[in-house]
């Protein structure tokens, strides 16, 4: 039987504005609606970034808080919430981590620092302790972010110290300046050590986008699509992306290739997560 394959939608990020593409949902309706149309055509998690009034980027529980609001009202949609405790939207460990306490079944935790590329993506012992303890005590399933190979390595280090729980899911981000570059040995590499049991996603960003996922899902992995990572949807940069658009494209290259698209449900028993947590 054919493995079911889990699509991941990140429609906003930190980086994109309406000025780079005015299909990047910025307030917290744009972001639930696009998630609820994305998870219509196939996304079973939904990797979420918020935005303040002015449109940037922030850690604000409130904010958070507003777009699982408006998710919920959305009686019939069951897609898996993932928020974003990423270091661009706030500095402090507990600026970081306060949406942590809405406990969503999912939430991000680098496992080390890296390059972004105006920025260094901070992520030091103390910090990763304190998201990694505070997702324990909410029960909430991190993924890992793995940006470069140490990351991967730190992250068995400290599943194996019990600061992480076992099995992981992992998400390989592979293209980001400065970062790992997006190449088929860089994932193989990063493949080759994965950690036995855990799930994983790529997330390939920039040209190789389509060749790497397409790669991802032959080796097992899932895929994270969304305007986070891409806001072109082809090589020649000439068509701005939808969300709608880049997970309908991964769901039909997935289908072709054989495989089923994971349920929420599904996605759930897959990556270890419990029963949907009641508003």
């Amino acid at each position: 039987m054919s493995r079911n394959v889990i699509i991941t939608i990140a429609p906003t990020g930190n980086v994109p504005t309406k000025q780079m593409t005015p299909n990047v949902p910025v307030t917290a309706a744009e972001i639930s609606e696009q998630v609820y149309a994305c998870w219509k055509e196939g996304a079973a998690v939904a990797h979420i970034h918020a935005r303040n009034e002015e449109g940037l980027p922030t850690s604000d529980v409130g904010a958070y808080r507003e777009i699982m609001l408006r998710l919920a009202e959305k009686r019939d949609c069951d897609i898996i919430t993932q928020l974003s405790t990423g270091g661009r939207a706030g500095n402090s460990a507990n600026e970081r981590g306060q949406m942590i306490c809405l406990a969503p079944e999912m939430a991000s935790l680098a496992t080390g620092s890296s390059n972004f590329p105006t920025k260094a993506n901070l992520n030091d012992p103390d910090t990763i302790s304190y998201l990694g303890g505070k997702m324990l005590k909410h029960n909430v399933k991190p993924e890992i972010e793995v940006f470069d190979a140490a990351m991967l390595f730190n992250a068995v280090h400290l599943a194996k110290k019990g600061l992480v729980a076992a099995p992981m899911q992992i998400n390989l981000v592979l293209g980001v300046p400065g970062s790992l570059p997006a190449t088929p040995a860089n994932l193989f590499f990063l493949y080759q050590n994965l950690p036995e049991g855990c799930t994983w996603t790529i997330t390939a960003i920039g040209r190789q986008h389509v060749e790497l996922s397409a790669m991802a899902l032959t080796l097992g992995g899932n895929v994270r699509v969304g305007i986070e990572d891409n806001v072109f949807f082809n090589y020649e940069k000439k068509t701005l992306a939808t969300n709608v658009d880049l997970v309908r494209r991964i769901r039909d290259i997935a289908l072709a290739m054989g495989y089923g698209i994971a349920t929420p449900a599904e996605a759930r028993a897959m990556l270890g997560l419990g029963l949907p947590k009641k508003s």
